[in-house]
């Protein structure tokens, strides 16, 4: 990367950053703070939890569609204020309606899509990839510093606190997208970062896809849901102060992490991605599964949340690459907009009706049906065929190539380890996939319609 992308990409990955912070940070302590709200009911509380997700999945794609039209950084700016308005709501708030009504309001700043687009009109093709892995890595850093964060804060600031500290993060990233994030002077239709409404039927009815989907929609869904059970576990079954529990997640976060490295490695370079996939979500149906006799002693329950996060933290961080293998050349941004909005209803789904369970019954019945979902999730990932192993590859064409676009395609469909290609008229952009122990980039230099150096 040249140095105006380097201080794009870290610049708009630390905004990810403290957003995505911003809502996590809460999740540790929501249940043990919210019972001083007015009117606050597990039912309630757990809608708190959840809300920003139905808002964030409603509002993505019309910010990226309205980012066209008025520009990126004007949405940012708008989103931004829209989180640190919904922050300050529910932190002023001494009722659960407020709380609920701010977290909407704070998922209605669903600048996700619009960072990504901008992020594609201020990097090059070549140098995308590598974008975008930086920002998958401050929201798997935001997550686990959250859950520390989270307990300290809350133990010396109240809920109150830490909605104030968010839409102060909020007002963070206005600075820095103002003084460090560059204007773009056009913006790019990328097909690796925007949404395409042309293939987002393709998207939606391709089956692997769809089981991916399913897969992080359970994913959050379960997370969310069990953020109801354990602060509750913790304190009042196993005597661990709230205080103390910043601690308690430091060492399963940070241990958990490590363990799961090996897999990751293991699934990719050796290509045993369906086993590790599946091996992951039973892991973690078992993990909660054994939540259920967490309360035997502080260590059981370090013990089964280390399995808990080792396999969440598998899942979190292969599922993005699954999506971009499976997705047809040129829907990757539709395939990852489905994606997103899939994440984000599992949020909100987990946080609605794990807190009705937990009104309805005990901690052990929320328990149950996220095991349901879990096991559910695993019959559809053992039945997926294995993953494909190919990756993205965008290569720039000269214009004498649009009069010829049914002969380009054959020739480089022909070409070994392609096994797709898509070239978009107008743009002179052809997007291929290609398993990369097949193929050869060296082959495109005999094809006078490729422009050199820009692959």
């Amino acid at each position: 990367m040249n140095a105006l992308e380097k201080r794009s990409v870290v610049a708009l990955a630390s905004v990810y950053a403290m957003r995505m912070l911003g809502l996590f940070m809460v999740l540790p302590v929501f249940v043990l703070l919210a019972d001083d709200l007015e009117s606050a009911t597990p039912a309630l509380i757990g809608l708190a939890i959840g809300a920003y997700g139905l808002s964030q999945a409603l509002l993505q794609v019309p910010f990226g569609l309205l980012s066209d039209r008025v520009g990126r950084k004007r949405m940012i700016y708008i989103g931004l204020v829209l989180f640190a308005a919904g922050s300050l709501l529910a932190a002023g708030s001494d009722s659960i309606y407020g709380v609920i009504a701010g977290r909407v309001l704070q998922g209605s700043g669903a600048i996700a899509s619009v960072l990504m687009a901008l992020l594609s009109d201020l990097t090059r093709e070549e140098e995308r990839t590598k974008a975008m892995a930086t920002i998958g890595i401050s929201i798997g850093l935001s997550f686990s510093i959250s859950l520390v964060l989270g307990p300290l804060l809350g133990s010396v600031f109240g809920l109150s606190g830490i909605f104030y500290i968010t839409a102060a993060l909020a007002l963070l990233a206005l600075v820095i997208v103002h003084r460090l994030v560059p204007t773009p002077h056009q913006h790019h239709a990328s097909a690796d970062t925007r949404p395409a409404r042309a293939m987002l039927g393709q998207v939606l009815t391709d089956n692997r896809l769809l089981r991916l989907d399913f897969g992080i929609f359970a994913l959050h869904l379960v997370l969310t849901a069990i953020f109801l059970v354990v602060p509750l576990l913790l304190q009042d079954e196993l005597g661990l102060p709230s205080e103390s529990h910043w601690w308690f997640y430091l060492t399963v976060v940070v241990t958990s992490f490590f363990a799961m490295v090996p897999f990751i490695i293991i699934g990719e370079k050796k290509r045993k991605m369906k086993p590790v996939l599946a091996g992951a979500i039973g892991l973690l149906t078992l993990a909660t599964a054994g939540l259920s006799l967490a309360n035997a002693g502080l260590g059981v329950a370090w013990g089964i949340l280390f399995l808990f996060f080792m396999a969440f933290n598998l899942l979190e961080a292969s599922l993005p690459s699954l999506i971009s293998k499976e997705s047809p050349a040129a829907s990757k941004g539709t395939a990852m907009g489905v994606y997103s909005t899939s994440q984000f209803l599992g949020a909100f789904a987990g946080g609605a009706v794990g807190g009705l369970l937990l009104e309805q019954g005990s901690l052990t019945g929320v328990l149950w049906p996220m095991v349901a979902i879990l096991l559910v999730w695993l019959l559809l990932a053992v039945t997926m065929p294995a993953p494909s192993y190919t990756t993205s590859f965008v290569l720039k064409l000269r214009e004498s190539a649009r009069s010829r676009i049914d002969t380009v395609d054959e020739l480089l469909r022909d070409l070994p380890g392609v096994q797709d290609v898509v070239i978009l008229e107008g743009t002179d952009t052809a997007y291929l996939k290609v398993d990369r122990a097949q193929f050869e980039e060296d082959a495109l230099a005999e094809f006078d319609f490729v422009r050199q150096g820009t692959s």
